[in-house]
């Protein structure tokens, strides 16, 4: 029997048990393949440097669901610049017991995400450091840009079903 959650998918025609809540982007939209045999830039894990000039984390931003239980929230994994004092008191504090109590930092989303127009990229951030071992929330800056619009007022399950119906059958 199906979930709930579940939806006859708009892209294959296909039943879906639930439209999953999270998406993750694996680099910036400023890295390019070339960049892996350059010295002075890398891209390990949660952090990546580009010419050693450009700096970035991976972040989460979180959407509530309006129309489920209470505690959901569609995650979006993304990344942000920061600057290079930023950057580097982040990587001075990644396995510091304690870091989430540092001032957030300021950023630019360093993501291109489907669905939304005008362009994500570029949009202004705050960097909210988080415990060891999880990535840090970014938070937009609250404009009337459509994904800020959805950080601060939620979406639906439906939304949540058109997200999966892109980003599971990409063009």
């Amino acid at each position: 029997m199906p979930s709930d959650l579940s939806y006859v998918c708009r892209s294959c025609g296909e039943r879906h048990d639930e439209a999953p809540l999270s998406y993750g982007i694996d680099v910036p939209a400023y890295w390019l393949d070339s960049f892996a045999d350059d010295p002075s830039s890398s891209l390990q894990g949660e952090l990546c440097v580009i010419q050693a000039e450009h700096f970035f984390i991976r972040g989460r931003i979180l959407i509530p669901v309006v129309d489920a239980d209470p505690d959901t929230t569609f995650d979006w994994g993304v990344w942000a610049s920061l600057s290079p004092a930023n950057f580097e008191r982040t990587v001075a504090s990644w396995t510091v017991e304690g870091r989430e109590s540092e001032p957030s930092a300021f950023g630019w989303l360093a993501t291109e995400l489907p669905l939304y127009r005008p362009t994500t990229l570029n949009l202004k951030t705050r960097v909210h450091t988080q415990p060891v071992g999880q990535r840090p929330l970014i938070e937009l800056e609250p404009t009337d840009h459509p994904l800020a619009v959805e950080q601060r007022q939620g979406i639906t399950m439906a939304r949540v079903q058109e997200i999966a119906e892109v980003m599971l059958h990409p063009a």
